[in-house]
């Protein structure tokens, strides 16, 4: 799948656009300009070369420079269409895979620009900025994922995420600290998320972005996976690998906001053409960047047909949508005078609203088997319910308030902790008001913040152990779930994107017995329903007690639509061990503890609960009957009914 050599009867005016096309177009309705625009490998009158199409409406002239005119202007002119439609266009012979080019554009405003394609199939590796005609061809392997996918789309299911910024993940330092290519990654990176158990990986923005320091998230090459790492079909292969390996794609995308290089969209016919021509509406203070006109149609039909590009071309099966709080909110980041309100005087996006309500609805109607998960952190309402009730149509949401609440609840010295237990407990408040993902993201471990181990109370021992209860924690709440890359192990230092992970710290013990958890805690989500069921519905959560300030203590049920499969969690968030701490549970017989996060084998003290733990008639916590257990420290004892008993009991 991907671009293919497109053979045209002999037309007067070759041009791959009919009159449909450009209504969809004009309309903000096409979704697959990709098919249309940037350049297209094609054979007209017996001859091959490459058909170049350009939205420019305030372009006075337009030429395609490159190496095979040795960049001079006016060698191969593009002509304006007839329709008003702003497209420019122009079929070259000669002109084959691998030639870079750019567009050279004047401008009406007396402007001379040139700049690179936004439809670009490939670009050059930075700091060049020239895009590459590209003819991408690749026998995909993975149709045993996407019928499965198919398959399951609307059942629950556990979705556990790897969060990876590919040119850091880990890097060749035999080989002059380079980055993993993608056909490296389709082996060390798939083997590795493989074994360590998550459903699913998640690329920080992968698209061509000219400053690496961006992470991926100032954009100039839309359709292109940056050429730092490979070609478009080494990407695909690596799509292809995870999909072998049973394993989803997620990408990180940005519509939010775009750069101003030079060869950038900014400016890009020398006018304000996709982004807002006042500053109060079109440059965002936060990034130094600029925002997209969300009431243009032709930019919507750009940014729509890039998302089902990422789908369609390469496979992908879901894509989180970066900074959505920044589009909703004409004031985000700005004082009073620094922004403009709608028409009805409030502070909405409703050109941003309705693009995203429109995105969502596309993508799921193309592809009803993929996600969408939007990064928003304010309390808008509905974000992630379907816009036919008025939500903003995104599958998942991230769920910042509990990130936020959960590590500034784990800073706290132990001893503090007992005023603060409202931290760890308001989440079941809203937990069921959006289908949340948890995630302890790359944003956790940068600008200051330190690592996630860091930033855990106590000695060596504690921090660890701390670490190991709070993901454990995480776990078990309701929500999918995502990790930073390094987090698994317990890197020690903050993320840095110019360096690879700390692999050697792999080899120390509490760094392993970290890492172990983490794949039996995916290992455990997968297997137990209880925990992935309802995700998102009030019936899989059930307090047992939240009261237990006083020591520290929390104890929570998990269900499925089988109340056998029930899963009692009980958290210590003090380093005390807790002898003959009972708890109330909802049925008679005999209970197995399953997971415990003090295990030795993750390098916890072993403070375990072997055997089984028979019920007593004793009420408790509103139960009618009762367990006695041993709390082991700065740990989580995860409890499972192991046979309901119709007679014997102890007294």
């Amino acid at each position: 799948m991907g671009k293919k050599t497109i053979k045209v009867e002999e037309p007067a005016h070759f041009t791959l656009f009919t009159d449909f096309d450009i209504h969809l177009f004009r309309s903000g309705k096409h979704f697959k300009l990709y098919e249309k625009l940037g350049a297209q490998p094609a054979s007209f009158k017996g001859q091959e070369g490459t058909y170049f199409a350009v939205w420019a409406p305030n372009a006075t002239e337009i030429s395609v420079i490159g190496n095979f005119n040795f960049w001079k202007n006016g060698e191969h002119k593009l002509f304006p269409r007839w329709d008003e439609s702003g497209i420019w266009e122009g079929f070259f012979p000669g002109i084959h895979a691998g030639e870079i080019y750019k567009y050279a554009i004047q401008s009406n405003t007396g402007e001379y620009l040139e700049k690179a394609d936004p439809f670009a199939a490939f670009s050059e590796v930075a700091p060049k900025t020239a895009s590459v005609v590209w003819k991408t061809s690749y026998n995909w392997k993975d149709g045993n994922w996407l019928s499965e996918r198919k398959k399951t789309t609307g059942k629950p299911k556990p979705y556990s995420v790897y969060e990876v910024h590919i040119g850091s993940w880990r890097r060749k330092y035999d080989d002059g600290g380079r980055s993993l290519s993608y056909l490296e990654m389709a082996t060390e990176l798939v083997d590795y998320v493989k074994e360590l158990g998550f459903t699913h990986v998640e690329f920080l923005p992968v698209m061509e972005h000219p400053f690496f320091g961006s992470w991926g998230y100032q954009l100039t090459g839309y359709f292109a996976p940056t050429s730092r790492f490979g070609t478009p079909e080494e990407f695909m292969h690596l799509v292809d690998a995870f999909h072998q390996a049973g394993i989803g794609v997620i990408l990180d995308w940005v519509p939010s906001h775009f750069p101003g290089d030079a060869h950038g969209l900014y400016k890009f016919d020398g006018t304000h053409l996709f982004e807002h021509a006042d500053p109060r509406k079109g440059f965002h203070p936060d990034w130094s960047s600029y925002i997209y006109n969300y009431g243009r149609a032709e930019v919507r039909s750009f940014l729509i047909s890039n998302a089902l590009f990422w789908l369609e071309r390469y496979h992908i099966d879901g894509l989180r949508v970066d900074a959505v709080a920044s589009m909703l909110y004409l004031d985000y980041s700005r004082k009073a005078g620094e922004w403009i309100p709608n028409e009805h005087g409030s502070n909405e996006n409703l050109e941003a609203i309705s693009f995203l309500k429109e995105f969502n609805e596309v993508v799921y109607a193309n592809y009803p088997d993929s996600i969408t998960i939007a990064e928003e952190s304010t309390a808008w309402s509905g974000v992630s319910r379907p816009t036919y009730v008025g939500g903003l149509g995104f599958g998942q949401k991230w769920m910042m308030g509990w990130m936020h609440d959960t590590l500034h609840f784990f800073g706290n010295d132990p001893i503090h902790r007992k005023y603060h237990q409202n931290e760890i407990t308001f989440s079941i408040m809203y937990a069921f008001t959006e289908n949340f993902m948890l995630p302890l993201s790359h944003d956790e471990v940068v600008h200051g913040k330190g690592s996630l181990i860091a930033r855990m109370p106590g000695d060596e021992w504690r921090k660890f152990a701390n670490l190991r209860l709070m993901y454990t924690y995480m776990f078990t709440h309701p929500g999918t779930k995502l990790l930073f890359m390094g987090a698994e192990f317990g890197q020690t230092s903050e993320w840095n994107h110019d360096s690879g992970l700390d692999w050697y710290l792999t080899e120390f013990p509490l760094h392993k017995g970290v890492h172990t958890l983490l794949k039996e805690l995916n290992k455990l989500y997968k297997t137990e329903p209880a925990l992935y069921h309802f995700a998102f519905e009030n019936q899989g959560f059930e307090w047992i007690d939240y009261s237990d300030r006083e020591n520290s203590i929390i104890v929570y049920m998990r269900k499925s639509n089988i109340k056998e499969e029930s899963l009692i969690i009980v958290c210590n968030f003090t380093p005390e061990v807790r002898n003959h701490y009972r708890i109330g549970v909802p049925y008679r017989g005999t209970y197995k503890e399953v997971f415990n996060s003090d295990d030795v084998r993750y390098q916890g003290s072993g403070t375990l609960n072997n055997g089984l733990l028979y019920t007593s008639p004793v009420k408790y916590h509103q139960k009618d009957y009762s367990v006695s257990l041993t709390l082991p420290p700065l740990a989580i004892s995860i409890l499972k009914l192991h046979e309901e008993l119709a007679e014997f009991e102890i007294e």
